[in-house]
């Protein structure tokens, strides 16, 4: 559970611009940094370094890293378009999150400043026998730290915008988010049932446009209920699609229009869905790449069954760890519904029925699937499980071609669910 303004935060330390503007800040304070330090240094050192020898170095370092930036930028743009055409769009965002990438690139970049500069302070003389010695020890360390962020840069070239690894951030992101959801199901609040009905004196917090709840601050909410001494029933959760007609949460109590405002401000809407508060969204994705694999154009039903088998880590998160316990909420005056089940299952699991239904091998997969669902879920997976497999089993009826196989899946279905 953390605040609005510490998600937003998140989402701002995660450009690629802002720690590429800090790596370069940085670069610049060493080089000048040497134009101070002299002055504490002695003048007469043993050791002697002409500018000759220092301006040599900066300036192959200065041509090398604007030709290896140019370069890494242009494979980091093809890994993007890769996974786009190959995964799914939806799943270019994390990999423009990647913080190896990231710090490589704003390495070079600080590198190339750190170079440009210090030619640019040589050239007009300001640099001291002192500073000049200074400057050829950051120079050396600089080295060191680009021969290293090449090295990492290269294994992580071997994998990076690949398929497998692109659904590994997905299952990640999908795990992330579903493990905070079970520490906190309700956001922090008490459950609201998925029948309750707000009476008709409650008044409604409304979306001053369309888009998705990509986070909720439920403590901003729980203050604001305290302002008016009522009570906040909140009626979208992040991952929801929202218009000025569809009420975000419902005030009860003695509220005015400035409360309104004050709930309001507790919702964070975007024109797209966010991982960090919607397990749901990492499942949807993995669906996207599992059906992308299946369709004729593609034909990869390998991709499929390894989604299927991530589905079923990230859907276990799910299953309460050891006796459930009911801690006393932080925020008894809000109160969030939780994150259905039957959900969680449709997102995943009936993309991927309906588009594998005329294969075999990816049926056969998701059958023995949601019997390890069931088999570890207990009795409050059971019924989705069973739903699920149901569902499979008559699109396949459809789907496959031969009597063979479907008489195959059938005799399945009657050993895993009778």
């Amino acid at each position: 559970m953390i605040s609005k303004w510490q998600w937003l935060l998140s989402q701002l330390s995660r450009q690629l611009w802002l720690r590429a503007s800090l790596f370069a800040v940085l670069a610049v304070a060493s080089a000048l940094l040497a134009i101070l330090a002299q002055r504490i240094l002695p003048a007469d050192l043993p050791v002697a370094i002409g500018a000759d020898s220092v301006g040599s170095i900066l300036n192959i370092l200065a041509s090398s890293m604007l030709a290896v930036t140019t370069f890494s930028l242009s494979v980091m743009v093809s890994a993007y378009s890769a996974a786009t055409s190959n995964v799914t769009p939806r799943a270019t965002r994390l990999l423009m999150q990647d913080t190896t990438t990231q710090n490589v690139l704003s390495t070079f970049i600080g590198t190339f400043l750190f170079s440009l500069v210090g030619i640019v302070a040589l050239s007009t003389g300001i640099y001291g026998e002192a500073g000049r010695l200074l400057l050829f020890a950051v120079t050396v360390a600089v080295i060191i730290l680009i021969v290293v962020t090449i090295l990492r840069w290269i294994d992580h070239l071997s994998r990076f915008g690949r398929v497998g690894e692109t659904t590994e951030r997905v299952e990640d992101a999908a795990l992330t988010a579903s493990r905070r959801r079970m520490d906190n199901p309700c956001l922090g609040g008490l459950p609201l049932p998925a029948d309750a009905r707000p009476p008709p004196e409650a008044r409604p917090v409304l979306p001053p446009r369309v888009g998705y709840v990509q986070h909720l601050d439920v403590a901003a909410l729980a203050h604001c209920a305290k302002a008016f001494d009522g009570e906040i029933w909140v009626a979208c959760l992040p991952g929801n699609f929202v218009d000025p007609s569809r009420p975000l949460a419902w005030l009860l109590g003695d509220s005015d229009d400035e409360h309104v405002e004050q709930a309001l401000g507790a919702f964070t809407l975007g024109r797209e869905r966010s991982f960090d508060q919607d397990p749901r969204f990492g499942l949807s994705v993995m669906a996207e790449i599992a059906s992308r694999a299946l369709s004729p154009a593609v034909n990869d039903p390998g991709t499929a069954i390894d989604v299927l088998g991530r589905a079923v880590r990230v859907l276990l998160a799910w299953v309460p760890d050891g006796e459930p316990t009911e801690p006393e909420p932080p925020y008894p005056r809000v109160r969030v519904p939780a994150v259905r089940l039957e959900d969680l299952f449709d997102d995943v699991f009936s993309p991927i029925a309906r588009d594998g239904a005329s294969l075999l091998e990816v049926q056969v997969r998701l059958q023995k699937s949601l019997a390890v669902l069931a088999r570890n879920g207990g009795p409050t997976f059971l019924p989705c499980c069973q739903a699920q497999a149901s569902h499979a089993l008559q699109y396949a009826r459809d789907g496959l071609a031969i009597d063979q196989e479907k008489n195959r899946l059938a005799t399945l279905f009657e050993q895993l669910w009778s």
